[in-house]
């Protein structure tokens, strides 16, 4: 078992990864400095359907339970869905000292970590993520639900208690999952590690690749690179800003698409070509963009999944954006692997790489 602290400006907590790792959760719940006087499960119904007894069983016995299922995937992100959860907090009685525990992907992580924030104005969670997509989106407190003219665009911050990853969990996910998961981790690697690209590219073929103790490795340093950046800035003001990296672009190839038609990961895929081509435009970033979009394409990423957009569709959703700023589309590029940067796009920026990603997709 493995542990990574997540260090933040008034809060440090741990993620227990590993095989067998919820066996930890009832040991760390009795052992909470302030102990719960009840837990209420947000779990996505799926993902309880298939491992919903495992968690069952190691909850403490001392302490109630209540259980709520919302939608899988991203569905459970609405208003309608945040609302009966917190309706059937309500109805729990939950106190101040309750403890939230979000059990499922991203997407239930998000809802119930925004649960937890709003419910009394801020309850403690736990996030038990069961994706691979989770390494990333359950450190660092950020929580949200989707509006239909935007991603994530309404939320807090709120940090966990802790984030008890069991890697047993994740056989169970298909393919695009795995696929859509593991595009965080070439995300961490893109912004901050290049011998942990290099590393993937020479392992990772396909999805089944994607297993094992390399998959275990992947994550506990995605989770490391994360850690490290919001100790340096939880909420986003400042370098936590590189961990967007691929989502502008994402953000709208899944919004345009509809919620959960294309995976998250997916859409980041797509985003993180265009971004690299925006570093070239911008700065002659030095990478062969060609190979990497021909990579992840074989991989079964669909890369070309923006280009059933236009331009026009595509930037009006990022000047929606909350990273959007004065007129301008608010951008993570490359100067190098490892060495990212934030920098405002105008439209006619935008609009002559839109060009360039588009002529060139048929060389993937």
């Amino acid at each position: 078992m493995n542990q990574v602290m997540v260090e933040t400006s008034h809060k440090v907590y741990p993620v227990i990864i590993g095989e067998g790792a919820v066996k930890e959760i009832s040991r760390f719940i009795l052992q909470m400095k302030k102990k719960p006087t009840r837990l209420f499960v947000i779990a996505d119904e799926a993902v309880d359907a298939i491992h919903g007894s495992t968690l069952r069983r190691e909850l403490p016995d001392s302490l109630q339970a209540d259980w709520h299922l919302v939608p899988a995937g991203e569905s459970a992100k609405s208003f309608e869905v945040f609302e009966e959860c917190l309706t059937a907090m309500l109805q729990a009685a939950l106190d101040r000292h309750s403890l939230v525990v979000a059990f499922g992907g991203g997407a239930c992580g998000d809802l119930a970590g925004f649960c937890a924030a709003s419910y009394m104005r801020g309850i403690p969670f736990i996030q038990v993520p069961t994706t691979i997509l989770a390494h990333d989106s359950a450190v660092g407190g950020k929580t949200a639900i989707n509006h239909p003219l935007g991603k994530n665009m309404i939320g807090a911050f709120h940090q966990p208690e802790a984030v008890i990853y069991d890697t047993s969990f994740l056989a169970s996910l298909s393919e695009k999952e795995t696929r859509s998961g593991f595009a965080e981790v070439i995300k961490h690697a893109l912004i901050a590690d290049a011998s942990l690209l290099e590393e993937i590219q020479q392992t990772v073929k396909n999805a089944g690749d994607i297993k094992g103790a390399f998959l275990e490795r992947c994550l506990q340093r995605g989770i490391q690179i994360k850690s490290a950046v919001v100790k340096e800035d939880e909420k986003e003001t400042g370098v936590r800003a590189f961990l967007n990296f691929g989502h502008t672009y994402g953000h709208a190839v899944e919004a345009l698409s509809g919620y959960g038609k294309i995976a998250h990961g997916e859409a980041v895929a797509c985003g993180m070509i265009f971004a690299l081509y925006a570093s070239a435009f911008k700065n002659n970033l030095s990478f062969d963009i060609h190979f990497f979009a021909s990579w992840l394409k074989q991989a079964g990423y669909p890369v070309e999944a923006g280009l059933n957009f236009s331009f026009k569709e595509i930037y009006g959703v990022m000047t929606r954006d909350k990273k959007a700023y004065g007129g301008t589309v608010r951008f993570v590029l490359l100067n190098e692997i490892g060495a990212p940067y934030v920098t405002d796009m105008t439209k006619e920026e935008l609009q002559a790489i839109d060009e360039k990603f588009r002529k060139e997709a048929d060389q993937w």
